[in-house]
């Protein structure tokens, strides 16, 4: 059995014992496990979504629960929403392979934001998914990472809500950030 197979099985029975609403990811030897996320925090999900949506290529829909995972890599992280073509969609499980996601995008938790900033920031970059949108409700910026190479992305672009982003190919639209709601201080 392989490092993966033995991780994968694993995380898999902690999942199936873990309480409703709890999330578990990993990478490499370390697991993060989560509570579900706040009101604000799924409202500025649905923002997002609502306009990535509308920009999304044919054959690929958003998941907001899928786990996209990298072997070769030894990772596993649960994005708040990627979008995955309908063939992976379909599939049973909610695993999907990493090079089939198109973006992956995160809300900040105001708890652990370094688990957004710096794990999940080499981690996807690693994964070589080539977007990653992190939405920072407690500093109200929006950070839009491309192009990775190894264990980090060549191109950051940075906004404040209430302005807009560019989001590249093959989305190419402009995101609007006025309906983002931050944190109470």
């Amino acid at each position: 059995m392989t490092f993966y197979e033995q991780h994968r099985d694993f995380i898999e029975e902690l999942e199936r014992i873990a309480p409703d609403g709890v999330r578990i990811e990993w990478s490499g030897d370390t697991l993060i496990v989560q509570a579900s996320p706040s009101n604000i925090h799924q409202l500025n999900v649905a923002q997002v979504r609502r306009q990535f949506e509308q920009h999304a290529p044919d054959g690929y829909l958003p998941s907001e629960r899928s786990e996209i995972v990298s072997p070769d890599v030894s990772k596993g992280r649960e994005p708040d929403l990627t979008y995955l073509p309908l063939a992976v969609l379909s599939q049973p499980g909610n695993k999907a392979p990493a090079e089939e996601a198109l973006i992956a995008v995160e809300i900040v938790s105001p708890s652990n934001p370094g688990n957004d900033w710096m794990d999940k920031l080499r981690d996807y970059a690693v994964m070589r998914v080539p977007l990653y949108l992190i939405v920072d409700p407690r500093q109200q910026t929006v950070t839009l990472f491309s192009e990775p190479d190894h264990d980090r992305y060549h191109t950051r672009s940075d906004r404040k809500f209430g302005d807009a982003i560019t989001v590249p190919e093959p989305f190419g639209f402009s995101l609007g950030l006025s309906e983002l709601v931050p944190y109470p201080d």
